[in-house]
């Protein structure tokens, strides 16, 4: 007899293949069918998330707190030779984006962001690339498994309102991965705005040129503005919406601009591994220039139902091997069908 553990194992692993299809990629691994029944549900991750923040019905499970925005994308050509992909060649093209903090509470205090997200969906000829980039280089975790651990352990106590410290500390501990992370929010604070920190891509990718040329890359999305650290403020004098109101204060004055910047690895860098930077003297080149132009609120603007779904990628980039990328993938979808199930039923 199936029974119902069978049934959602069966279910997630056809979503996910028709994901794949649907994105482009054909060759389906016996491994990969492995670690993919074996990974946690987006069902599970996405509860999980929810119990961290509690509900919020109508808003995205992580990220829920931010802005849309659009413009377009200024290809310079430089890209082209590495990838067969209709953006990389010189021209400009439509974009729609999401800025925004971390954590599932859509009325949380800017100041408390200290990771933020720039999301884009860009589209060239038919072909449609979404990416979503954290103000943060690394991930806490490598794989889906542990990243649904660090949910639980997160996960506030009833008495206090806050997660256990010992639960967390014992996390840490069997977990030394997530140093690095932690590290670089020690040393880098964010930036005072949205449109002066730096968005990278965390995972890896692979690139594809007409021959069939295979890369391994990550990209950055680079601020022309000046990088400044978040000044902390006391609670009383902190504006909580203050990166969308600085935002739109900028954009009234000049677009926002940042380059995209594609890091090529060399053998021996991780491709599955989001937790290790590569070297920061592997090549780079700029691909173009990202200007945003516009804001709309994320209620009623072009954003609100894009789910910026990592693992939607024009012909010329796949995913690399990076484990994470089918659960962002699958949780992004959860996430989006929950909330504007939501949304309708209200």
């Amino acid at each position: 007899m199936i029974n119902n553990k069978t049934l959602r194992i069966a279910a997630t692993v056809l979503a996910s293949f028709i994901l794949l299809i649907c994105c482009g990629v054909a060759v389906i691994s016996p491994d990969w069918a492995i670690r993919l029944a074996a990974a946690p549900s987006a069902t599970q991750m996405v509860d999980e998330f929810e119990a961290v923040s509690g509900p919020h019905p109508g808003f995205r499970r992580n990220h829920a707190k931010g802005v849309c925005v659009s413009g377009h994308f200024e290809s310079n050509g430089n890209a082209a030779p590495f990838s067969k992909a209709a953006l990389f060649k010189p021209g400009s093209y439509p974009v729609i984006g999401r800025l925004s903090i971390v954590g599932g509470d859509p009325a949380v205090n800017d100041a408390r962001g200290n990771l933020r997200s720039l999301a884009l969906l860009m589209v060239a000829d038919g072909q449609v690339w979404k990416t979503s980039m954290n103000s943060i280089p690394v991930f806490p975790v490598r794989t889906p498994e542990v990243l649904l651990k660090q949910l639980q352990a997160s996960v506030p106590d009833k008495a206090t309102g806050r997660p256990d410290p010992s639960r967390v500390q014992a996390f840490r501990e069997q977990h030394p991965e997530t140093q690095g992370f932690r590290d670089w929010l020690t040393v880098t604070p964010p930036s005072s705005g949205y449109d002066n920190g730096t968005y990278y891509s965390v995972n890896a990718f692979r690139f594809l040129d007409e021959q069939g040329q295979a890369s391994t890359v990550r990209w950055s999305m680079e601020p022309e503005a000046m990088y400044a650290p978040q000044v902390h403020e006391s609670s009383g004098g902190s504006d909580p919406d203050r990166l969308s109101f600085s935002l739109a204060k900028r954009l009234q004055q000049a677009p926002v601009r940042w380059h995209l910047v594609i890091t090529f690895a060399e053998p021996g860098d991780p491709s599955n591994d989001a937790t290790r930077l590569w070297p920061t003297d592997r090549r780079r080149i700029d691909a173009g220039v990202l200007v945003i132009t516009s804001h709309q609120s994320q209620v009623d603007g072009p954003c609100r139902d894009v789910d910026f779904n990592p693992l939607v990628l024009p012909p010329g980039i796949e995913p690399s091997d990076d484990p994470l990328l089918m659960a962002r993938a699958a949780a992004y979808a959860e996430s989006r069908n929950r909330r504007l199930h939501e949304s309708r039923t209200q």
